[in-house]
């Protein structure tokens, strides 16, 4: 199920260019303050300022779904790396890590995205990417940590030890081959999480910022217009919630299938 709602959204945001003809930011000044209905030279309608809704969906994904990859990235990285050296540097490290594991899981997230954000002179793309990634990677960081402690006890990594291995080289072939799919499942979950932050700062006005379209910054201009032009909001709103959908399916059929016994 997460296949079958995720291949045509990640398709379309691909192979968009093949599929309109309009330029996300092209005005339609013969329309301009007027949304039109769907329509056959636009399928999904234009918004208040006549660009191609579909178009902007399409291209709007892109950024959504980039955004979203990128912050997933810097999160697993983060929390992988932290977390399995968290367990195999001893007691000392191991406790004050995970005291400021638990400091930063206390503040609620989407008001330290917002403070962050605030603070900076102008949003841009990369710093949305780049805060919602530095801000994520304590979950995974947690479950790698577990993961490690009980394998740096095992037989292999004992006696890789005992050879004079260093930390980093166990790190490299006995912790991050037995985490895999730890990391994997919670990579695919976070995606879902991503892409509901990214969308929630673009529509604060936090987040992606015009000319560039995202699912998020597309709601945000078309609230005040819900009750005139509902499907405004729709179609950007079915996109994130089928996309997340499609992530949580996807992430939840990846850990069953690595979890044997579960299954």
């Amino acid at each position: 199920m997460g296949f079958v709602i995720l291949v045509p959204i990640i398709g379309g945001v691909i192979f968009a260019p093949l599929l309109t003809s309009y330029s996300p930011q092209a005005f339609d000044f013969s329309t301009l303050g007027t949304p039109q209905p769907p329509s056959f030279l636009h399928p999904l309608g234009t918004d208040i300022y006549g660009r191609d809704i579909f178009s902007r969906l399409l291209y709007g994904g892109r950024v959504s779904l980039g955004v979203a990859l990128v912050a997933v990235s810097i999160s697993v990285f983060l929390g992988t790396f932290l977390g399995s050296m968290s367990a195999l540097l001893g007691k000392t490290f191991d406790f004050f890590f995970m005291r400021f594991v638990d400091a930063m899981l206390s503040f609620p997230l989407i008001f330290l995205l917002l403070a962050v954000q605030s603070v900076l002179k102008r949003p841009e793309i990369i710093y949305t990417m780049a805060i919602i990634g530095f801000t994520s990677w304590m979950g995974i960081a947690r479950l790698v940590r577990t993961q490690t402690l009980s394998i740096k006890t095992s037989n292999f990594v004992l006696a890789s030890k005992m050879f004079g291995a260093s930390n980093f080289w166990i790190l490299r072939k006995h912790i991050l081959p037995n985490v895999l799919n730890i990391v994997l499942v919670s990579a695919v979950l976070g995606m879902s999480s991503a892409i509901m932050t990214e969308s929630a700062l673009s529509f604060l006005g936090l987040g992606v910022q015009p000319p560039y379209a995202s699912w998020g910054n597309m709601l945000g201009e078309a609230q005040d217009y819900f009750l005139e032009y509902p499907y405004l909001l729709i179609f950007p709103g079915l996109c994130i919630t089928l996309t997340i959908l499609g992530f949580n399916f996807l992430g939840e059929a990846l850990r069953l299938y690595m979890s044997p016994k579960e299954k």
